[in-house]
């Protein structure tokens, strides 16, 4: 049943997913120093679908084909794999910390995507300015070169944006009525299923798929696929289902609060004023978002 707003399951899910997305980033982190971001990216999908289909049919739900949705099925699939093949290439060649701030500020572009194409999720005066917050701090840390004390790159922050603006079309086609009439988890279904074979395919355009690959590196990577896909994005998609989305979407802005937090303690990640400004913002613009 859609509400109009936030209740007390929505934020404990919501934060439990932000928590879990924030950990991913250093996750990733970790295993594209012995395995190749996209092909990483593309094994991730391949395993996730085995998983998304076992929860399916263990959930009595198994996957079946809707007529109507192959069109939106293809196009979720292939946005999403812009989108991890962006993420995982930001996160190989920028900080956890300047990756997070820009790759959240998906709801600056889900927000105007849904003002414009969703019914009932126009932008008032006082949303509108806390996007405008978290556009200005994700433009910070992209264009402070020095807040991230030399380990940033221009690259990756770019990857980083792009990312962000898949993120967002990812959720603005779930949302709409064809994908929308699917559910959350054949919604995923089509997401892994479609971008595991664009990303492998492309991977060889990005390196060798091996570099100093040790047995942790497999371990993150069933993880990747068994927790956060699988449970993550299925409990992403589930808010996105039940709750407005522009106020799912602003509560991502937690996780790069997170991840500034995890790069500093897990990375050892410089954290000078701009990249903590960057993220106050972000934060300001979470509170604005979310005002009655």
């Amino acid at each position: 049943m859609r509400k109009d707003r936030l209740d007390g399951t929505g934020i404990a899910a919501l934060l439990g997913v932000t928590a879990l997305l924030a950990a991913n980033q250093v996750i990733v982190k970790i295993t594209t120093a012995g395995l190749q971001p996209v092909f990483f990216a593309g094994a991730r999908s391949a395993l996730a679908v085995l998983f998304v289909w076992g929860w399916m049919v263990w959930k009595g739900r198994a996957p079946r084909y809707t007529p109507g949705t192959l069109g939106p099925g293809l196009l979720i699939g292939a946005v999403f794999a812009v989108e991890f093949l962006c993420l995982f290439m930001a996160l190989d060649l920028t900080t956890v910390s300047r990756a997070a701030i820009i790759f959240y500020s998906m709801p600056v572009w889900l927000g105007l995507a849904a003002h414009f194409g969703l019914p009932g999720e126009r932008l008032t005066k006082v949303r509108a300015l806390g996007l405008l917050l978290a556009f200005c701090g994700t433009a910070w840390a992209i264009l402070d070169r020095g807040s991230s004390g030399g380990q940033g790159s221009l690259a990756g922050d770019l990857y980083a944006l792009v990312g962000a603006f898949g993120w967002a079309g990812t959720a603005f086609i779930a949302r709409r009525p064809r994908m929308a009439a699917v559910g959350p988890e054949m919604q995923l279904l089509w997401m892994v299923a479609v971008s595991a074979p664009m990303l492998l395919i492309v991977a060889p355009a990005f390196g060798p798929f091996l570099r100093a690959v040790e047995p942790m590196h497999w371990v993150w990577l069933v993880f990747q696929a068994g927790v956060v896909v699988a449970g993550g994005f299925i409990s992403w998609l589930w808010l996105l289902s039940r709750y407005p989305a522009a106020t799912v979407a602003s509560f991502s802005f937690l996780t790069p609060i997170f991840s500034l937090t995890l790069g500093w303690l897990l990375m050892g990640e410089h954290l000078g004023w701009s990249i903590l400004g960057a993220g106050g913002l972000v934060a300001a613009g979470i509170i604005l978002i979310n005002r009655r």
